[in-house]
């Protein structure tokens, strides 16, 4: 047995022996130990029995659960058991208190337990006048108070003990039991015999230690100062979706997230540059955290590319007869556009893909436009798209917006293909002449990519920014005016021209069309209501005034409208037959009146043809003169080329006056009058000169006018007669009014081959070259007989 000097405890040669996983127990400072291996616990148990001393060794494995001499390190300390608390699960708690260093010289394994024999290695004699090692002390000291202060899991109390400690082995015993570190870098501090080696070591270590703590608060002080609002918003809506999922509200993994989008963009079958940019923008998502507002905007953005067909086809059905009966079926008459729609289709049979102009339907509203339009998607079996221009303003409308503004998305053009499903839908772009432009770009310059047969392979939209291939797409355009629309993408569509209606087409399609759908829209059938087709003639006639038949639709609506009312107060519902006699009671008062020419041929008063928007017009153009200077006064809202044309007229008639036996002071001594009836009403064109000047004329020589005659058509100073447009329409509204013959100029009489059936069969179309022929036909030779009157005498 020996004794320590320092501790005046007698120490044997052999003790029990625990070995210690990752800690190292120094000299002089009390630890707790946590025993629960069988051989430890036998060994604090006999330490209690004798002298409460045990031999406490690192391993130099913490792992190794049954460690052997090879084991451990060589150099351990002697303990003094203090206290024993057994805890549950076959624990003991020990409090224990070291006493003197120690080395191994042999161990064995003694009643279940490990005894080893054992060495003291004193501290050595401290010498007061080594300055070597004081310097080393103090450094240390002041090490460890930057340790201290930088480290903040040590309190500042630990400073105040060093201040106590008058022994220099204690003091690094001391300091380096606080030092949190690994075992293999504490270990060598204890196992060093000479004082000056283990402050050398024990300052090695508190300069490591300080110089990386230092760092991590430098690396901490620098993140602290870069996190944003943003950051702070990040990790606070972090936690919120942590805590969503652990209530079970949010099952988002992001993980799942990027394997779905690479699932569906498999299936989405994209083209290459297309995939890359999915691939590109997807691992953008991958790093950023689903919070992230930026991540919203990328998610967005394959999703609109994964909605957009890319690969998707629907197989035309190209039947021409199929086709052709479903446009009968569909609409009465347009046997024109019809037939161009069936060439159309036939060339596409033949060809596969068609690279050619684009269909425009032009014409009045409600002639059918927009439902032809649906008819051939539904004939061919594609998909169909109605994309509305009208009062669009915005290039971004058609193109898209970027996708650094906030809320961008898609142009109407990639929409209505996502809405579509396919690549080769029907998109009918409506009333193409209704857009308009301002500071926010030209819609109609956007449109000249997308129906360029030559362009649109490659269109580019700017939220996608990728090429995208419309040239499969059949683009149907529709404008209610032909010249509203823009030169350039007029000169890349095909005109179509839908004039309108007559009015036993009008019955016909009531019949067949408008009255089965609105008895069903009422609840009503064929028991309930019938409406005779003189009834049907009645309400064309006395109700409805256009060229085509929205207010027709409208008027029958309101019959069956008034029928269900009468049902619905009836014990017993019968059959109501509307007649023209009851059809007043229905409708009201007629609110329509057809205009009728002059009833006997006047003076002054004669009968032209004017293109309106919805169909064809009378346009009675009255001249009266009286007594004055030569002025000429211009009523009834006339614009600008109406005003250009009377100027026009006058000059002519001023320069033939002599042919026409006008006195040459008549111009001079008479003040002029032109007046166009319905003053409120708007009236512009260049297709009235010849009745201008047939009006004028026939006021300066007395002549009446025909009034069985109506006229159209510009005249220039030298009295030619020029081209006009819109013959269709005015044809019809001449043949609504009674009148039988319509003088037309000659450049247009080919025109009339195109006419239907009907008009060419009721109408005699004379064609005039020049402004004497127009008042030879026009002008009687006496006043009050008209040459129909004449030749009926004959």
């Amino acid at each position: 047995m020996t004794k320590n000097d320092v501790n005046e405890v007698m120490i044997p040669s052999q003790l029990p022996l625990i070995p210690l996983r990752d800690m190292v127990i120094y000299p002089y400072m009390i630890f707790p130990l946590l025993i629960g291996r069988e051989g430890s616990m036998k060994a604090v148990e006999e330490a209690m029995v004798r002298e409460k001393l045990v031999l406490v060794v690192a391993q130099r494995d913490p792992h190794e659960e049954s460690p052997k001499r090879k084991d451990l390190y060589e150099t351990g300390t002697v303990v003094k058991v203090l206290q024993i608390l057994r805890l549950p699960n076959n624990v003991i708690k020990v409090l224990v208190e070291g006493v003197t260093r120690a080395r191994i010289e042999k161990v064995r394994t003694q009643r279940g337990m490990q005894v080893a024999t054992l060495s003291l290695t004193p501290d050595p004699v401290e010498d007061g006048a080594d300055s070597g090692l004081e310097a080393m002390a103090r450094f240390a000291i002041s090490q460890f108070r930057d340790y201290v202060s930088l480290n903040n899991n040590l309190p500042d109390e630990i400073l105040a003990s060093i201040d106590q400690i008058n022994q220099l082995s204690v003091l690094v015993d001391f300091i380096a039991a606080h030092v949190v570190q690994a075992v293999d870098r504490k270990q060598p501090i204890l196992s060093a015999d000479a004082l000056e080696e283990r402050f050398r070591l024990l300052n090695e270590l508190l300069n490591s230690e300080i110089e990386i703590l230092k760092l991590e608060q430098n690396i901490e002080s620098q993140v602290r100062d870069k996190i944003t609002r943003t950051q702070r918003t990040f990790y606070l809506q972090e936690q919120m979706r942590i805590i969503r999922k652990e209530l079970g509200e949010d099952n988002e993994d992001e993980e799942g997230v990027v394997a779905t989008y690479l699932e569906k963009m498999e299936r989405a079958k994209l083209p290459k540059q297309t995939r890359e940019r999915f691939e590109e923008e997807l691992n953008r998502l991958r790093l950023m955290s689903s919070m992230s507002p930026e991540a919203n905007v990328i998610r967005n953005y394959l999703d609109w590319i994964l909605a957009v067909p890319w690969g998707n086809r629907t197989r035309d059905n190209l039947d021409i007869d199929r086709a052709e009966a479903i446009l009968h079926e569909d609409h009465y008459g347009l046997l024109k556009p019809k037939e161009r729609i069936l060439e159309h289709l036939a060339v596409l049979k033949r060809v596969k893909k068609i690279r050619g102009q684009i269909i425009c339907f032009v014409g009045p509203p409600g002639v059918g436009k927009t439902s032809l339009g649906r008819s051939i998607a539904r004939a061919i079996k594609r998909n169909f798209v109605r994309i509305s221009l009208g009062g669009v303003r915005d290039e971004a409308e058609i193109r898209g917006h970027r996708r650094t503004y906030i809320g961008a998305m898609p142009g109407r053009i990639i929409q209505s293909m996502k809405r579509a499903g396919s690549r080769n839908p029907v998109i009918l772009l409506d009333e193409i002449d209704k857009m308009a432009m301002d500071f926010r770009g030209d819609p109609s310059a956007a449109l000249l990519e997308v129906l360029d047969p030559q362009q649109n392979c490659s269109f580019s939209d700017h939220y996608l920014d990728l090429d995208y291939d419309l040239s499969e797409v059949m683009f149907i355009t529709t404008a209610n005016v032909a010249g509203a629309i823009p030169p350039a993408l007029r000169d890349r569509m095909e005109v179509i021209q839908l004039p309108g209606y007559l009015a036993h087409q009008k019955q016909q399609i009531a019949r067949q069309f408008l009255v089965p759908r609105q008895l069903e829209e009422h609840g009503l059938s064929n028991k309930d209501l019938q409406i005779s087709d003189n009834t049907l003639e009645e309400i064309v006639a006395r109700y409805t005034q256009e060229a085509g038949v929205r207010t027709l639709e409208r008027r029958i609506a309101k019959v069956c409208r008034k029928v269900a009312r009468e049902k619905a107060s009836e014990a017993k519902p019968k059959l109501t037959r509307v007649t023209p006699a009851r059809l007043e009671h229905y409708l009201g008062a007629p609110g329509v009146f057809e205009k009728r020419p002059p009833a006997v041929p006047s003076v002054g008063r004669a009968v032209g043809l004017a293109w309106t928007s919805v169909g064809g017009d009378l346009l009675e153009i009255e001249v009266g003169s009286y007594p004055g200077k030569g002025r000429l006064t211009m009523t009834g809202k006339l614009g600008e080329v109406m005003q250009e044309s009377a100027r026009a007229a006058m000059t002519w008639l001023r320069m033939n006056a002599a042919r026409y036996h006008i006195a040459n002071t008549f111009f001079d001594r008479h003040d002029l009058h032109i007046h166009l009836p319905e003053g409120a009403i708007p009236k512009d064109g260049p297709s009235a000169g010849i009745t201008l000047v047939t009006a004028l004329c026939s006021v300066a020589t007395g002549r009446p006018v025909r009034n069985d005659l109506s006229m159209t058509g510009e005249v220039t100073l030298h009295g030619d007669v020029l081209p006009i447009g819109g013959l269709d329409e005015k044809a019809m509204a001449a043949l609504r009014a009674g009148i039988q013959t319509v003088l037309i100029p000659k450049d247009n009489e080919r025109d009339v081959a195109e006419l239907d059936e009907v008009l060419r069969k009721k109408l005699s179309f004379i064609p005039v070259s020049s402004m004497h022929d127009v008042l030879d036909l026009a002008l009687l030779k006496k006043p009050g007989r008209s040459r129909a009157t004449a030749s009926a005498k004959k």
